[in-house]
């Protein structure tokens, strides 16, 4: 029996030349996750592990480029999208992928760096959650992006789970809130969606290794999805590989460091 091909993730996110989150990140995620990454940078960003300093925002008109001729030649099984830093991008990605017919879109709403670099203003982030929630399986705030998207302070559970039912009433599929960020000695995630909220529960790993975590699991579930798990079935496998890439981190950098993406001994299931 011939091997099945693996599975093409398409990232539509920016370019961090450290390594740690943006399309480096998503691509050793993929890879690790035994699927083919395909991506079209959005933005080149000038950052380390220790902030952002600046970025170069890439035109609509360049981002459409890369994206036409990885549709007419790839079969896309799931989309991941990051760092969209304008109105105009975030206009021609979402029409670009309104007119495919893509099983699984994840949406990572990247509003802010761990650092604290604004990427994306009120004006294209509104025009995010108009033209491309519509459009996501799942968005997956953490909780600081989550409270500028709802306008809901999150402090709990309670808070969390109606911060998700409000990005569910803009018209996306399912939300995971994301609690990494919130003071516990676990690290909880909500997933909303027309079944309810599932509270994903898993342990706090302390480190300062945790550049690009968000871009990480996104792009983990992207390729669950991908390869036939359902949401519920995903997260736990997503947290888990998250867990592991902070723990056995390589402790590269000043600051914030990266994850390892290739964490020994885990196995996709």
């Amino acid at each position: 029996m011939a091997e099945e091909r693996p599975k093409t993730i398409l990232v539509i996110a920016g370019f961090d030349p450290s390594g740690g989150a943006g399309i480096l990140a998503d691509t050793k995620t993929i890879g690790a996750f035994g699927c083919y990454g395909a991506v079209a940078v959005t933005s080149l960003t000038l950052q380390n592990t220790q902030g952002v300093f600046g970025v170069y925002n890439q035109t609509a008109e360049v981002v459409l480029g890369q994206l036409r001729p990885l549709f007419d030649d790839f079969e896309v099984s799931a989309i991941k999208t990051g760092m969209l830093p304008s109105l105009e991008v975030i206009q021609a990605v979402a029409e670009i992928i309104a007119s495919k017919t893509i099983p699984h879109v994840v949406v990572d709403p990247l509003v802010r760096s761990t650092s604290g670099f604004d990427l994306i203003d009120d004006e294209a982030l509104r025009e995010l959650m108009r033209a491309l929630f519509p459009l996501a399986s799942v968005v997956t705030p953490n909780a600081a992006e989550a409270e500028r998207i709802t306008g809901i302070r999150i402090r709990d559970r309670n808070d969390m789970e109606e911060a998700g039912q409000s990005i569910l009433d803009l018209g996306a599929r399912a939300a995971l809130v994301k609690g990494g960020d919130l003071a516990s000695d676990t690290a909880t995630d909500l997933l909303v969606d027309s079944e309810g909220a599932t509270a994903f529960i898993s342990e706090r790993v302390f480190s300062t290794n945790t550049h690009g975590t968000g871009c990480t699991l996104a792009s983990a579930l992207a390729c669950l999805l991908a390869r036939g798990k359902t949401l519920r079935e995903a997260v736990p496998i997503a947290k888990r590989y998250l867990v592991e890439a902070i723990r056995t981190a390589p402790g590269l950098g000043k600051g914030h460091g990266p994850l390892n993406h290739f964490p020994p001994g885990f196995r996709v299931e």
